[in-house]
């Protein structure tokens, strides 16, 4: 395996690249012009049709570069896999296939299928009778749709893993092995991790072929980051505290476990917090409404656990409070990671007991512990608080997002400042107003039509 490193500060055009119209199109309506190190490093190797394994972390570019890889090799004109991106997450999986749609609009009859678990598999089996040139899913249901031969892998040209030490932290190991046996030997095959412990090094041996290992150590792709730690012999009254203050308006706060994550969400909730709970026992439905209420501010503080918060992105995100000590360095990376995206500043505080001493120091982060300030008894400046209006209908319903606010507007007598952010779905709508009107709102509409129909409409509590 060769080894890349670079210190280069002066990135590329993406013009430099031997990309096909469409793709240069694309990279210029998007406002993409200069590349990102792992960008620069990884995109003549892979536009190449070399392996790559890089080492890089959500919101380094990754995602775009490898889409423009796939893109670029793809024939539109025929109905089959081409390339298969496994991710750890189907929050994951969603934002990967979001950026390749948009990179290939400017192609054209580009079928891209998302194949991830906790939906039932007879729609994703019908849809793939009708061919897709590109597959991104999650390992275990792409395992079990290659099992029953409702997938064929046999004309797979790049092969993709996202997000690598995740799937591994999930147990998914075995099951992307015996994925990669459906593949053709001659596929290209990229791998992109945010840490490489041995069970990764060791899986890049087994999948790919004279992998180029490339690192970026550019001081632009690193976070702005301010790490914290407090001495907590009462978690739950210092975190009421930073809450309180404002020193924390909405936070993603980690918790070891799920027992842990569950009671807290309970407690907080108690409390008069508003908090929403995120782990791995849930339904991915649930998993689903829980990050859109996160997202449009329904609630604003996240409380979750490592796996289930691998792969949310979100950009205004101020902080991430370890209300757990993580156990690994790994992990607290990746936590802290959540925050100090698309070149804001974030926040990132760890709640230390007395007994966690210990276990913080082996982290080695150089944070002195500290004592919580007294006297930050200020106003609570936390944005308004929303809730989840939810309809049922969506896209392939024909409901656009301009009718729905022009129904809240017109029928229920709101502002464009009481709306905010809008999901869409196949048949679903999820609507964020503020908490303060919100059941009023849902009493107004609930019976008016939209578009000329009556929707089903309920509030999300």
């Amino acid at each position: 395996m060769a080894h890349l490193h670079t210190q280069s500060k002066i990135m590329s055009s993406f013009s430099q690249l031997s990309l096909i119209s469409p793709l240069q199109s694309a990279l210029k309506r998007l406002e993409f012009t200069t590349m990102t190190p792992i960008q620069e490093l990884s995109l003549p190797i892979i536009l190449n049709g070399g392996d790559v394994i890089a080492q890089a972390s959500t919101g380094s570019g990754k995602t775009l570069a490898f889409a423009l890889g796939i893109l670029q090799n793809i024939n539109p004109k025929f109905f089959a896999a081409q390339a298969l991106i496994l991710c750890p997450t189907r929050e994951l999986a969603e934002q990967v296939a979001k950026v390749i749609r948009s990179c290939a609009s400017d192609i054209g009859n580009i079928k891209l299928l998302t194949l991830c678990g906790g939906v039932p598999m007879k729609g994703q089996r019908h849809s793939l009778t009708h061919g897709a040139h590109i597959i991104v899913g999650t390992p275990g249901r792409v395992l079990k749709l290659l099992q029953i031969d409702a997938l064929d892998l046999s004309h797979c040209k790049t092969a993709v893993l996202d997000e690598a030490d995740q799937m591994v932290d999930m147990g998914f190991i075995e099951d992307i092995e015996t994925i990669f046996g459906y593949l053709p030997s001659s596929k290209q095959a990229l791998l992109f991790s945010a840490t490489y412990p041995d069970s990764i090094n060791q899986l890049t041996k087994k999948l790919t072929k004279d992998g180029k290992f490339i690192q970026s150590s550019s001081p632009h792709a690193k976070p702005k980051i301010n790490e914290v730690a407090y001495i907590a012999l009462d978690k739950i009254q210092v975190l009421h505290s930073l809450i309180a203050n404002g020193t924390i308006t909405n936070a993603i706060i980690f918790c070891n476990t799920k027992v842990a994550a569950s009671e807290l969400h309970e407690t907080l909730n108690y409390a008069g917090i508003h908090a929403i709970t995120l782990h791995g026992d849930m339904e991915q439905f649930d998993r689903n409404e829980a990050i859109i209420q996160f997202r449009n501010g329904s609630a604003p503080f996240l409380v979750a656990t490592d796996v289930a918060g691998r792969g949310i992105d979100i950009a205004e995100l101020d902080a991430v409070v370890n209300y757990d000590v993580p156990q690994q360095l790994d992990r607290y990376v990746h936590r802290i990671g959540r925050t100090g995206r698309a070149g804001l500043d974030g926040t990132a505080i760890t709640l230390v007991s007395s007994h966690q001493m210990d276990s913080f120091k082996a982290l080695e982060r150089n944070i002195e512990i500290q004592d919580l300030p007294h006297g930050h008894n200020s106003v609570n400046i936390s944005p308004t608080l929303m809730q989840t209006l939810c309809i049922d209908g969506g896209k392939k319903d024909k409901l656009r997002a301009g009718d729905i606010v022009g129904a809240l507007i017109h029928e229920a007598g709101l502002t464009k400042d009481q709306i905010g952010k809008i999901d869409q779905q196949d048949h679903l709508t999820y609507v964020a107003i503020q908490r303060s009107i919100a059941p009023l709102t849902h009493k107004k509409i609930q019976q008016r039509p939209i578009k000329g129909k009556t929707f089903r409409i309920w509030l999300l509590e």
